[in-house]
């Protein structure tokens, strides 16, 4: 999705200017964090993410155990049909095929794009989407170990295709035993839900054109892949919402530093402002 946004706008002015002074900026909160620092931290906690959920690897049977808890939950909460999604989808080879290669391409590279972007033009909003990624990730992390989920296209219940395996491309191989790749059994909450509708929150936030509510079509258009392709559950997406509310609760996007000011060490500082006489001392002077 393309949607224009404005010039990159500075960031808020917010410096202190007093007659005869000096402006002296203190280090600002809001400022571009070092390239090489903030590569390894990208990275580093990536690799974290990507290795801690192989430790979820191997518990297929708690793992349909936890899906048809989901699947029976669904239906009590009268949820619609992950089937109705991609009964939709099926409808043309061209449209499945073009659902499953968004699913498999564009989930890192447009969070990458997106933080590379913020980093570029507004540190600041840099700096808070990273540190609430890295929040809801960590959660993620958490939640996949702790419940290991068969996604629907594995659960006979759920009467879903595999649309990867049988229109392509996929990113997962055919036996979740033999990926080394991916843990396939980490479905709740989803990251590429997730990851998505906080791009869509941080460009809404970080720019100021009228045509920026579009990136909500981001998100959107991705739980309709998620969905349809069967890869995930209606409620690994409304679990992902809920710990990015969390998280943008708790991390708030900072405000700029605001300049300390001197005054110049050659003009006069003002003295304190004189004493208003007590009444007692003005009558005592009046009778004099």
């Amino acid at each position: 999705m393309e949607s224009r946004t404005e010039p990159a706008e500075r960031e808020p002015d917010t410096t202190v200017r007093e007659p005869d002074a000096t402006v002296v900026r203190k280090p600002d909160i809001s400022a571009r964090p070092p390239l090489v620092r903030e590569l390894l931290l990208v990275v580093g906690l990536f690799l974290v993410y990507k290795f801690g959920r192989q430790l979820a690897n191997g518990h297929t049977g708690e793992a349909f155990r936890n899906a048809h808890r989901v699947w029976d939950a669904e239906r009590a909460l009268r949820l619609p049909g992950e089937g109705a999604v991609q009964d939709a989808l099926l409808s043309g080879e061209t449209l499945i095929h073009a659902a499953n290669t968004y699913y498999a391409t564009v989930h890192f590279p447009a969070t990458l794009l997106f933080l590379v972007w913020l980093y570029l033009r507004r540190p600041r909003h840099y700096v808070w989407t990273r540190r609430v990624l890295a929040a809801l990730t960590a959660a993620a992390l958490v939640l996949h170990l702790g419940f290991p989920l068969a996604p629907p296209r594995m659960l006979d219940a759920a009467h879903l295709v595999d649309t990867a395996q049988v229109y392509g491309p996929s990113v997962y191989a055919a036996e979740p035993a033999t990926d080394t790749m991916a843990n396939q059994f980490a479905a709740m909450p989803s990251l590429h839900f997730g990851w998505a509708l906080m791009l869509a929150i941080g460009m809404v936030v970080a720019t100021s054109t009228r045509w920026r509510w579009l990136w909500l079509l981001h998100p959107l258009l991705t739980l309709l892949v998620i969905v349809g392709t069967a890869n995930h559950y209606w409620l690994d997406a409304l679990v992902a919402t809920a710990l990015l509310g969390i998280a943008l609760a708790v991390i708030r996007l900072p405000r700029p530093a605001r300049s300390l000011v001197v005054r110049r060490s050659g003009g006069p500082r003002p003295g304190p402002a004189p004493e208003a006489p007590s009444p007692a001392l003005a009558v005592s002077g009046a009778r004099q």
